[in-house]
């Protein structure tokens, strides 16, 4: 799979494009990660890439120009822009994006972009949440990194991106390893009984009390769709 990013600022994905599990996906070949230079389709002689609002306003807006420039070579890929006005980013939209052969990041600056390059240029909008950062940088990264993992032959157990949190709108349940007791905190019993059908049941129970507790909309929505079965 190859992702590209357009950005301001290449240098930012040096070093975390080159550990962990994104590092040794680009080692093994079954991602490629392509950081594409917005300042090199910048106008005139010091290739400007933002001007003041029409109308008036604080701060700076991204012109259209130089985006379009980066990004009409890469018409044929499925272009993301990365900013706080798009829908909440989830796990649903990364398992579609890692079923593409190819997608493109767009990274946001300044005070923000030529309404026309979200209208015309790009495929769709996502936010990494409701606050405000100073650029897409931060949200690319989250996305390569959570497309990347998806990637068959990425991650080392397929099943581990199955059964983790948001993958049936349920969070993950609560995980323990050795020792079994430690400064009297003990780990459940069902979890050393060797019974694989309580755990299962216990697992299943515990993902969506923990969902109910804490992400109360998504239980909503989970229950929702149980009916509907």
């Amino acid at each position: 799979m190859r992702i590209n990013v357009v950005t301001l600022f290449p240098q930012f994905f040096a070093g975390p494009l080159g550990v962990s599990i994104v590092g040794r996906a680009l080692d093994e070949g079954l991602v490629e990660v392509e950081t594409i230079d917005l300042r090199e389709h910048g106008l005139g002689p010091h290739r400007q890439v933002d001007d003041a609002p029409f109308g008036g306003g604080p701060g700076m807006v991204m012109m259209i120009e130089p985006l379009a420039a980066a990004l009409d070579p890469l018409e044929s890929t499925h272009r993301i822009l990365l900013t706080p006005a798009g829908r909440p980013l989830d796990q649903a939209a990364l398992q579609r994006w890692a079923g593409m052969e190819e997608i493109t990041l767009v990274c946001g600056r300044f005070e923000g972009i030529d309404e026309r390059v979200a209208e015309h240029l790009v495929d769709e909008q996502v936010s990494l949440g409701d606050f405000v950062l100073a650029g897409g940088e931060v949200a690319a990264l989250a996305v390569v990194e959570g497309v990347a993992r998806l990637v068959p032959g990425v991650v080392g157990n397929p099943d581990s991106t199955v059964s983790e949190s948001f993958s049936d709108g349920l969070l993950e349940e609560p995980q323990y390893t050795r020792p079994a007791e430690f400064r009297g905190w003990e780990v459940p019993e069902v979890l050393l009984s060797g019974d694989h059908g309580r755990i299962a049941e216990w697992r299943r129970e515990q993902r969506i009390a923990r969902t109910r507790e804490r992400r109360p909309e998504l239980a909503a929505e989970f229950a929702d769709d149980e009916g509907e079965r």
